[in-house]
């Protein structure tokens, strides 16, 4: 019995750092090209994005927008616009903040549109569950991410794949009403997650 609950412990112990490293899964190439960088340039894509129930993005926020200004003349495009705008107010910063912080470890920052960097991480959003809380019931929002690491110069060619498959919001207590605060949550995760993949690949 003594033996299982040390166990059930070391198992409990490891299991955060598992979890961590699993989010991301190496698809092709490598990214050991990175090793020595200093600076490397990130740039996010939403083109091919899916939201909930809908494949294209531009059909979801036409039907809420829609949907809202129904309800309520105006808020519907406000809402819209803040769709849109929380990706450079909110997202990318909480991103770019979690896997700054894990880069520092091997000397390395990722700077949106640092062009003079050698090397760029593309970052695609590929689908987004916005997720939801009406008081009685509630869904996290998570993404699903694909990052290429490229030459900046050479974007064509890409010289390594990461599949991120599922980056869930952290559960805020209850008090996530909030989308873009929601959605930010899975991209706080998404940058702890990318930086710690990062490093320990470039750490060998």
């Amino acid at each position: 019995m003594k033996r299982l609950s040390t166990l059930i412990v070391l198992v409990a112990f490891l299991l955060p750092g598992v979890t961590l490293f699993a989010q991301c899964k190496l698809t092709s190439g490598n990214v050991s090209v990175l090793k020595g960088q200093s600076v490397i340039n990130l740039q996010y894509d939403y083109s091919k994005m899916g939201v909930g129930k809908y494949k294209d993005e531009a059909e979801y926020v036409a039907k809420r927008t829609e949907d809202m200004n129904k309800k309520k003349p105006g808020d519907g495009d406000r809402w819209a616009e803040a769709w849109k705008n929380d990706r450079s107010s909110k997202f990318q910063p909480m991103l770019e903040k979690n896997l700054n912080e894990k880069l520092s470890k091997v000397s390395a920052t990722g700077k949106e549109n640092a062009t003079d960097a050698k090397y760029t991480l593309i970052i695609r959003t590929t689908f987004t569950e916005p997720g939801f809380n009406v008081g009685i019931t509630r869904q996290n929002a998570y993404i699903k991410m694909e990052v290429d690491l490229v030459e900046t110069a050479n974007p064509g060619t890409v010289l390594a794949s990461i599949e991120m498959k599922r980056e869930d919001s952290i559960n805020m207590m209850g008090y996530d009403y909030d989308t873009g605060s929601r959605i930010q949550s899975a991209y706080d995760r998404a940058g702890e997650h990318l930086g710690a993949f990062l490093v320990k690949n470039l750490s060998k």
